[in-house]
């Protein structure tokens, strides 16, 4: 049985950016993903953004799971959100914290995930299907691993029903806290989160930003490659299908790839793998 895949776009901001994103849904559509999953912004920056892309994957056949951030935000708020989105027959949802916007003094009603959790739960029912997110090498925001892990079973005890990691690549890193969110009492599935080497520069940024850690010998191999874009693409190809064996070898229960909008790399890794309904 292959192992399921799902995909996370950000929505686009021209019209452009709109119909190419419609393009690479129908090209990884042909993969029969799990669901598609569209960003939000920080305090709800991409709202309206984000429902137009979850209704453009919807009508083209596909479950789409918007995220939802909720700090900055009022019960009331978020209660019209999930409205709107039940209205058009979506019961996905990825739910975050999310950060405060720059210039917000308030963090609104909601202070962590698991109090967005526990509300979705009571007030929309159990046919919504939540997922929230998990931090591999601990969230950049939290200090100590312990209190990041507690906040993760407190998530996933408030009634989620998997788990997104943050993307990474120590396949270690990812069993290692597996096993300890198992000590805790998770049993929902916890899915790794892959972002492919669409742009070194870009994605070592982003790990920067994060606290994510990049191999030395992966950073240094991409340096010396300047400005030699085919074998910066051959050598990142090759990292992350190692890295997605060695999660599937190791009892991963799905992948999930950041696609930062671009189909190429996702489609090549999925056919190295064996990945999808049609690869």
């Amino acid at each position: 049985m292959s192992t399921p895949v799902s995909f996370e776009f950000f929505p686009p901001n021209t019209p452009v950016g709109v119909e190419k994103l419609k393009a690479v849904v129908q090209q990884l559509g042909e993969l029969s993903p799990q669901y598609f999953s569209v960003t939000y912004g920080a305090g709800g920056s991409t709202r309206d953004k984000t429902l137009s892309a979850v209704m453009d994957i919807a009508a083209a056949g596909f479950e789409a799971a918007p995220h939802l951030s909720c700090v900055g935000s009022t019960r009331e708020n978020i209660a019209d959100i999930l409205g709107t989105y039940r209205a058009q027959n979506i019961h996905r949802v990825v739910a975050l914290r999310g950060d405060l916007p720059s210039g917000t003094a308030t963090a609104g009603e909601f202070r962590y995930a698991a109090e967005l959790v526990s509300f979705i739960r009571e007030t929309q029912g159990a046919d919504w299907h939540i997922e929230v997110a998990a931090y591999p090498e601990v969230h950049p925001q939290q200090r100590y691993a312990a209190k990041d892990l507690q906040h993760f079973a407190d998530k996933m005890k408030a009634g989620a029903d998997g788990a997104i990691t943050q993307f990474f690549f120590n396949a270690d890193a990812y069993f290692h806290f597996v096993e300890e969110a198992r000590k805790l009492g998770v049993t929902q599935p916890i899915v790794p989160g892959i972002m492919p080497f669409h742009n070194y520069a870009r994605i070592a940024q982003f790990a920067q930003r994060d606290g994510i850690d990049i191999p030395r010998w992966v950073q240094l191999k991409m340096e010396g490659f300047m400005d030699d874009a085919a074998s910066i693409r051959a050598f990142g190809l090759d990292v992350i299908a190692r890295l997605c064996e060695r999660l599937i070898d190791g009892g991963a229960p799905g992948i999930h790839f950041y696609t930062l909008n671009q189909a190429p790399l996702v489609l090549e890794l999925c056919k190295r793998l064996g990945l999808g309904a049609k690869v």
